[in-house]
Formats: C-alpha cells, structure tokens, sequence
C-alpha cells in the first residue's frame, strides 16, 4: 500500500499447526519443512513456507478490512499475472505468480472465514527500502513501465476498483475539508500553516482526475502502489525484476504510478523526517528515473500523458500530504503512529518536497522533454 503502515489490523497469530495445514492446502506434491513469518508489510499477514524440494511459496491471509471483496481483488490479480506471465520471457522471475488451491481456485476460506492466498517464491531477488543512488530510481521506473507496457492490452472486462477514490485527490481534498471542519482531535489550531498551504494549491488537486474524466488522457490498469520496496531486484546483478504487491492494481492513470515514484524515490529523507533540511527532490534522481520509465513506456504514451509526468510527482506527493494531514486532524485513525505528531510530520515532509518540486519545475520538464524525444 501506499502508507508506511496501517492501523488496521488482521486476527490474532497463528498456531503453527494450523500455518501448516493451510499451506498444504496449495501443495500438491512435496513436504513443508517450515513456515516463518516474512516481510514487513503491515497490511495482510506474510508468511514464507519452505518445501522439500528446496523452494518456497509466499502464503498470505488476506486483510478483509482492507480489501472487503476477496473475490473481486484475487479475479483482478489473477486476471494480470495469468497475461503478465504469458508475456514475459522469464515469468518465473518477471512477474508475480499465483498459486491455486488444490480444488483450483485463487483463495480458500479458512475455518474462521479468513481468506488465503498463496504466490511462487522469487529466489535470488530482494527489495529496498530506500533509494540511495540513481540507477535504483532508474531500473524500478524502467519496470513499472514494462508492467503498465504488458498491461496495455489487457482483455475487458475492466478491472475492479479495490479501493474507491485511492488516488481522488479531489475526493481527498474533501475528505479533509470535513476534518478541518470537526477538527475532533481539538489539532486544528496546530496545523493553520499546512492548511494553508493545501488550501493555497487547491487548483492542482483535480489535474489528473479531470484529464480522465475529459478524456484527454487513457483510462489504463496501474500498479497504483510503485513505491520502490514494492519492487524486486536481482540480488546479484541488481536489475529490476518485477513489480509485487498488486493489491491496488485496477484501472487508473500512468501518471499516478509515475507520480508516486517520483515521490518516494527522488529524496533519501524518511517519509516522517522531522529535519525539513534534509528533504529535497534530487533533480539527478529524477532524471535517472524518468529515463529508465520512458524507456518502456515512449511507444505507447500519449503527448498529452508526457506533458504531465513532472508534474505528477508534485501531484501525488501532495495528494499523500493531505492524507496524513487528515488523519493527523481526525486523531490519528488510520495510519499507525509510533509517537506523537507523527502524522504531522509525515505531512510536513511531504509539503517540503512539494515546494523543492515547485521550485525545479522547468528542470524537471525540461528533463522529460528531452527523454520523451528518444
């Protein structure tokens, strides 16, 4: 997901024998040595079960607080891994594969009515956490754009939407608005300054969702999530592999995951830095990233979706802004805080990185003028 945790929260731990007798029921063949948990993702519980037969399989249980529609979210991941996969040259390492029940299905229930799924282990693959240098912004752009690539003629019907409005910002602007006006946390008073600077930016939330619904840019299925530790890298050589974490995979707009990238990987400063100094868009971080997405994605994106890119960093790191800010006013309910202001301070730094965005914005379009011409 595209927060740095969630407050909801999934059942109590699993007993061991019971990890076990889920995993068996996505074996057809083979004996489990182990199942250990896996990961750091706060949404769904992760768990890597090992076989036998030296590999693995990713079992999750599914966060049905989140995701509400099981069905409808596995349909939508198993529709575009199936097309990624029958695309690739490699889909044992380029592309994210479901495992299927025994019976055949995507998912099963387990006796409490809580949702599994299994995916194929990536042996010889790792994640980042952070974007330390530019060719990491580089190959993590260039596969978020081969994944938008493959998708582009994917068969109707139209993916369902896992979560309604996810990148609306002008549905989030709202949203805020409403806690402005219940300020129920009594934190209104704290936050005039990053009000203001919302209020001040107002004409920039409804940008994208204006030119879909004109028609001025494609509808298209996103990842919708393209922060870079939702990408795996090959251990030794460190090229992009493939995009996980396909929750939020439903139709949407290339610049949301363009956008998200830029915010997330054009600075090292943590998401909640409360050192402001330290938080800048890296001008040599964004040209290596909008190199390695134009790349894969030049042939098919329209002039009018190019004419956009450098300002959809601005967009979504603004958009991610006025969430926390509304969380931080509405007492801190959905993203889950490890001390005091901290959603403030998520806020803070995202508004930080938005102003050095306003400032290089000739740099940045001149940076994707001179890569869209090849």
């Amino acid at each position: 997901m595209d927060a740095p945790e969630f407050r909801y929260s999934c059942t109590p731990p699993i007993q061991r024998s019971t990890l076990f007798a889920i995993a068996r029921n996505f074996l057809t063949a083979g004996d489990i040595l182990a199942v250990v948990p896996h990961g750091s993702g706060h949404v769904h519980d992760t768990y890597r079960a090992t076989l036998s037969d030296g590999t693995a399989i990713i079992l999750q249980r599914i966060n049905d607080r989140v995701f509400r529609d099981v069905p409808r979210l596995m349909e939508n991941i198993a529709r575009v891994t199936n097309h990624l996969r029958a695309k690739l040259g490699d889909p044992s390492r380029e592309a994210m594969s479901l495992v299927s029940t025994r019976s055949g299905d995507s998912f099963l229930r387990d006796g409490n009515g809580h949702a599994w799924r299994a995916f194929r282990f990536i042996d010889g693959a790792r994640t980042y956490q952070t974007c330390t240098r530019p060719e990491l912004a580089r190959e993590a752009a260039r596969v978020a754009g081969r994944f938008q690539n493959l998708l582009a003629d994917l068969p109707a019907p139209r993916l369902h939407e896992t979560i309604p409005h996810f990148h609306d910002t002008p549905h989030r602007l709202r949203l805020l608005e409403k806690a402005i006006d219940a300020d129920v946390a009594k934190r209104g008073s704290d936050t005039s300054a990053e009000i203001d600077f919302v209020l001040a930016r107002r004409n920039l939330a409804p940008v994208i969702t204006e030119l879909l619904r004109d028609g001025r840019i494609p509808e298209r299925v996103t990842h919708n999530d393209t922060k870079l530790n939702n990408v795996l890298f090959d251990t030794e050589t460190d090229r992009g592999l493939c995009l996980v974490d396909l929750d939020t995979c439903m139709p949407g707009s290339a610049l949301y995951d363009f956008g998200d990238m830029v915010r997330t990987m054009t600075t090292e400063a943590a998401e909640d830095e409360q050192d402001l100094s330290k938080v800048e868009m890296d001008i040599n971080r964004f040209e290596a990233l909008t190199r390695g997405y134009l790349e894969t994605t030049r042939s098919f994106l329209t002039d009018t979706e190019r004419d956009h890119l450098a300002m959809a960093g601005r967009l979504l790191t603004f958009t991610i802004g006025i969430r926390f800010l509304t969380d931080y006013l509405s007492g801190d309910v959905y993203f889950k805080t490890h001390r005091p202001a901290q959603n403030v301070d998520r806020c803070r730094t995202q508004f930080k990185l938005v102003e050095s965005m306003e400032r290089q914005a000739k740099r940045m379009q001149d940076v994707v003028n001179a890569h869209s011409a090849g």
